[in-house]
């Protein structure tokens, strides 16, 4: 493999790491602690997530449990989850905050897939934009007689099949949650 390709694999990596990240934080109908352990709360005069605040837990299928460290984020917490958009309903159960998950209606499951598909353009985006630097960097090492032209040529064949394999594994992965999504 090319030093060029080799040096961009982090790169595309983080595309995918993205990915993986975003489609964790999507509904589907089961509890999962990804739905909020992103959410940004103001805590201590500044944005911390809430997996930074406390333990998440899923003591079932269809709630999960948020135990701040320091209960007097109880409200913040609550009031963090309500405004990140993503239809939860939060309530305060003593020292804790439980959510059950709301049903999810054929609308909201397509919704959920119309987010998941921008998520997986977004991570396209990003992997074209990788293999484009990558080109313009090959190309620079040919002007500068670094490489040949047969060797450029070479480089963006494989440059290609690599970027071709990330985005297959981007579609594999936007498979997968779809279906996920749409498993009732």
């Amino acid at each position: 493999m090319h030093p060029t390709i080799e040096a961009a694999k982090p790169d595309y990596e983080l595309a995918i790491e993205y990915l993986q990240r975003e489609l964790g934080g999507l509904r589907t109908g089961r509890a999962t602690p990804a739905l909020v352990e992103n959410i940004a709360v103001n805590a201590y005069g500044s944005q911390m997530e809430i997996r930074g605040l406390g333990s998440i837990s899923t003591p079932d299928a269809k709630s999960i449990v948020i135990d701040p460290w320091d209960k007097s984020l109880l409200q913040s917490v609550e009031k963090a989850i309500r405004a990140a958009g993503i239809g939860l309903n939060p309530v305060i159960d003593g020292t804790i905050l439980r959510i059950v998950m709301p049903q999810m209606t054929e609308e909201n499951r397509k919704q959920m897939v119309k987010i998941m598909k921008e998520k997986i353009e977004e991570s396209r985006v990003k992997v074209r934009h990788v293999r484009e630097e990558v080109r313009d960097l090959v190309g620079k090492l040919e002007k500068e007689k670094a490489i040949s032209e047969d060797e450029k040529f070479k480089v963006f064949d494989e440059l290609d099949k690599i970027t071709k394999s990330y985005n297959d594994r981007i579609s594999e992965m936007g498979e997968s949650k779809e279906e996920e999504i749409m498993t009732i």
